[in-house]
Protein backbone atom coordinates (compact mmCIF):
# COMPACT_ATOMS: atom_id res chain seq x y z
CA UNK A 1 0.00 0.00 0.00
CA UNK A 2 1.22 3.52 -0.82
CA UNK A 3 0.12 6.36 1.48
CA UNK A 4 0.66 10.02 0.58
CA UNK A 5 1.79 12.30 3.40
CA UNK A 6 1.58 16.04 2.86
CA UNK A 7 1.03 19.35 4.60
CA UNK A 8 1.98 22.98 4.28
CA UNK A 9 5.38 24.53 4.88
CA UNK A 10 6.19 24.45 8.64
CA UNK A 11 3.13 22.31 9.44
CA UNK A 12 5.24 19.58 11.07
CA UNK A 13 5.06 17.01 8.28
CA UNK A 14 8.65 15.83 8.91
CA UNK A 15 7.80 15.10 12.55
CA UNK A 16 4.86 12.95 11.43
CA UNK A 17 7.02 11.25 8.80
CA UNK A 18 9.57 10.26 11.45
CA UNK A 19 6.81 8.87 13.68
CA UNK A 20 5.48 6.76 10.78
CA UNK A 21 9.01 5.50 10.11
CA UNK A 22 9.32 4.46 13.78
CA UNK A 23 6.07 2.49 13.43
CA UNK A 24 7.46 0.56 10.47
CA UNK A 25 6.52 2.69 7.47
CA UNK A 26 8.91 2.80 4.51
CA UNK A 27 9.48 6.48 3.79
CA UNK A 28 10.06 7.71 0.25
CA UNK A 29 11.12 11.33 0.84
CA UNK A 30 10.52 13.71 -2.09
CA UNK A 31 12.65 16.49 -0.55
CA UNK A 32 15.67 14.20 -0.18
CA UNK A 33 15.24 12.97 -3.74
CA UNK A 34 14.84 16.56 -5.00
CA UNK A 35 18.21 17.41 -3.44
CA UNK A 36 19.86 14.43 -5.13
CA UNK A 37 18.53 15.09 -8.63
CA UNK A 38 19.98 18.63 -8.59
CA UNK A 39 23.49 17.64 -7.48
CA UNK A 40 26.31 19.03 -9.69
CA UNK A 41 26.39 17.62 -13.24
CA UNK A 42 23.06 15.80 -12.93
CA UNK A 43 20.75 16.49 -15.87
CA UNK A 44 18.35 18.59 -13.77
CA UNK A 45 21.31 20.60 -12.38
CA UNK A 46 22.45 21.41 -15.93
CA UNK A 47 18.99 22.55 -16.97
CA UNK A 48 18.61 24.72 -13.87
CA UNK A 49 22.00 26.39 -14.40
CA UNK A 50 21.20 26.87 -18.08
CA UNK A 51 17.97 28.68 -17.22
CA UNK A 52 18.85 30.59 -14.03
CA UNK A 53 22.54 31.25 -14.74
CA UNK A 54 25.75 30.38 -12.90
CA UNK A 55 25.15 33.10 -10.30
CA UNK A 56 22.91 30.63 -8.44
CA UNK A 57 25.90 28.32 -7.78
CA UNK A 58 28.01 28.15 -4.64
CA UNK A 59 31.80 27.74 -4.77
CA UNK A 60 31.51 23.93 -4.77
CA UNK A 61 29.19 24.20 -7.82
CA UNK A 62 26.15 23.07 -5.84
CA UNK A 63 22.99 25.13 -6.17
CA UNK A 64 22.52 27.93 -3.66
CA UNK A 65 19.08 26.80 -2.49
CA UNK A 66 18.48 30.00 -0.49
CA UNK A 67 19.13 32.20 -3.52
CA UNK A 68 17.13 30.00 -5.89
CA UNK A 69 14.31 29.87 -3.34
CA UNK A 70 14.19 33.66 -3.10
CA UNK A 71 13.92 33.85 -6.92
CA UNK A 72 11.16 31.27 -7.37
CA UNK A 73 9.08 32.30 -4.37
CA UNK A 74 8.83 35.81 -5.82
CA UNK A 75 8.05 34.73 -9.37
CA UNK A 76 5.37 32.17 -10.21
CA UNK A 77 6.65 31.72 -13.79
CA UNK A 78 10.19 30.92 -12.62
CA UNK A 79 8.73 28.53 -10.03
CA UNK A 80 6.89 26.70 -12.82
CA UNK A 81 10.14 26.40 -14.82
CA UNK A 82 11.93 24.91 -11.81
CA UNK A 83 9.07 22.50 -11.10
CA UNK A 84 9.00 21.36 -14.75
CA UNK A 85 12.70 20.50 -14.52
CA UNK A 86 12.70 18.83 -11.10
CA UNK A 87 9.30 17.16 -10.63
CA UNK A 88 9.49 14.49 -13.38
CA UNK A 89 12.90 13.30 -12.11
CA UNK A 90 11.66 13.19 -8.53
CA UNK A 91 8.59 11.20 -9.56
CA UNK A 92 10.70 8.65 -11.50
CA UNK A 93 12.98 8.10 -8.51
CA UNK A 94 10.04 7.81 -6.09
CA UNK A 95 8.48 5.11 -8.27
CA UNK A 96 11.82 3.30 -8.53
CA UNK A 97 12.30 3.34 -4.73
CA UNK A 98 8.70 2.18 -4.18
CA UNK A 99 9.13 -0.79 -6.54
CA UNK A 100 12.36 -1.71 -4.76
CA UNK A 101 10.57 -1.68 -1.37
CA UNK A 102 7.69 -3.76 -2.77
CA UNK A 103 10.10 -6.42 -3.99
CA UNK A 104 11.62 -6.71 -0.52
CA UNK A 105 8.44 -6.20 1.52
CA UNK A 106 5.31 -6.96 -0.57
CA UNK A 107 3.02 -6.13 2.39
CA UNK A 108 5.02 -3.10 3.52
CA UNK A 109 3.32 0.27 3.93
CA UNK A 110 5.11 2.84 1.79
CA UNK A 111 4.77 6.49 2.78
CA UNK A 112 5.29 9.08 0.04
CA UNK A 113 6.42 12.15 2.00
CA UNK A 114 5.70 14.95 -0.52
CA UNK A 115 5.15 18.66 0.28
CA UNK A 116 3.50 19.23 -3.14
CA UNK A 117 1.59 15.94 -3.29
CA UNK A 118 -1.65 17.69 -4.32
CA UNK A 119 -0.20 20.54 -6.41
CA UNK A 120 2.09 18.21 -8.37
CA UNK A 121 -0.68 15.67 -9.09
CA UNK A 122 1.14 12.86 -7.23
CA UNK A 123 -1.93 12.29 -5.05
CA UNK A 124 -3.36 10.28 -7.96
CA UNK A 125 -0.60 7.69 -7.45
CA UNK A 126 -1.38 6.92 -3.79
CA UNK A 127 -4.16 4.94 -2.14
CA UNK A 128 -4.77 7.13 0.92
CA UNK A 129 -3.73 10.67 1.87
CA UNK A 130 -2.65 11.98 5.27
CA UNK A 131 -2.66 15.78 5.61
CA UNK A 132 -0.82 17.45 8.49
CA UNK A 133 -2.70 20.62 9.41
CA UNK A 134 -1.93 23.67 11.52
CA UNK A 135 -3.89 26.92 11.71
CA UNK A 136 -2.51 29.85 9.63
CA UNK A 137 -1.20 31.82 12.65
CA UNK A 138 0.75 28.80 13.96
CA UNK A 139 2.13 28.08 10.48
CA UNK A 140 3.35 31.67 10.06
CA UNK A 141 4.92 31.80 13.52
CA UNK A 142 6.71 28.46 13.09
CA UNK A 143 8.03 29.32 9.63
CA UNK A 144 9.40 32.71 10.74
CA UNK A 145 11.16 31.04 13.68
CA UNK A 146 12.42 27.96 11.79
CA UNK A 147 13.88 29.78 8.77
CA UNK A 148 14.61 33.17 10.41
CA UNK A 149 12.32 34.93 7.92
CA UNK A 150 10.57 38.27 8.09
CA UNK A 151 6.79 38.15 8.26
CA UNK A 152 6.57 39.38 4.63
CA UNK A 153 8.96 36.71 3.34
CA UNK A 154 7.25 33.95 5.36
CA UNK A 155 3.82 34.98 4.05
CA UNK A 156 5.16 34.96 0.49
CA UNK A 157 6.42 31.38 0.91
CA UNK A 158 3.14 30.22 2.43
CA UNK A 159 1.20 31.91 -0.40
CA UNK A 160 3.31 30.04 -2.99
CA UNK A 161 1.71 26.76 -1.85
CA UNK A 162 -1.86 25.57 -1.97
CA UNK A 163 -3.61 26.76 1.24
CA UNK A 164 -3.73 24.07 3.92
CA UNK A 165 -7.51 24.47 4.10
CA UNK A 166 -7.65 23.36 0.45
CA UNK A 167 -5.35 20.37 1.02
CA UNK A 168 -7.63 19.19 3.83
CA UNK A 169 -10.33 18.47 1.21
CA UNK A 170 -8.11 15.71 -0.24
CA UNK A 171 -7.42 14.06 3.14
CA UNK A 172 -8.46 10.54 4.06
CA UNK A 173 -6.76 11.16 7.41
CA UNK A 174 -6.17 14.54 9.08
CA UNK A 175 -3.57 15.26 11.75
CA UNK A 176 -4.02 18.46 13.77
CA UNK A 177 -0.50 19.46 14.73
CA UNK A 178 -0.95 22.56 16.90
CA UNK A 179 -0.68 20.66 20.20
CA UNK A 180 2.03 18.70 21.98
CA UNK A 181 4.21 16.01 20.43
CA UNK A 182 2.24 13.48 22.44
CA UNK A 183 -1.04 14.71 20.93
CA UNK A 184 0.46 14.27 17.46
CA UNK A 185 1.82 10.83 18.30
CA UNK A 186 -1.61 9.62 19.47
CA UNK A 187 -3.17 10.72 16.17
CA UNK A 188 -0.38 9.07 14.14
CA UNK A 189 -0.71 5.81 16.08
CA UNK A 190 -4.50 5.75 15.56
CA UNK A 191 -4.12 6.32 11.80
CA UNK A 192 -1.34 3.73 11.51
CA UNK A 193 -3.46 1.11 13.29
CA UNK A 194 -6.41 1.89 11.03
CA UNK A 195 -4.27 1.52 7.90
CA UNK A 196 -2.76 -1.75 9.15
CA UNK A 197 -6.21 -3.13 10.01
CA UNK A 198 -7.39 -2.37 6.47
CA UNK A 199 -4.64 -4.67 5.11
CA UNK A 200 -5.68 -7.69 7.18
Amino acid sequence: MVIGLTGGIASGKSTVSNMLRDLGGFIVDADLIARKVVEPDQLAWREIVEHFGEQILLEDRSINRTLLGSIVFQNAREREVLNRIVHPRVREEMIRQTEEIRERKPRGIVIWDVPLLIEGGLYQWVEKIIVVYVDPATQLRRLMKRDSLSETEAKRRIAAQMPLAEKVKFADFLIHNEGTLEDTRKQVNRIWNEIKASLD
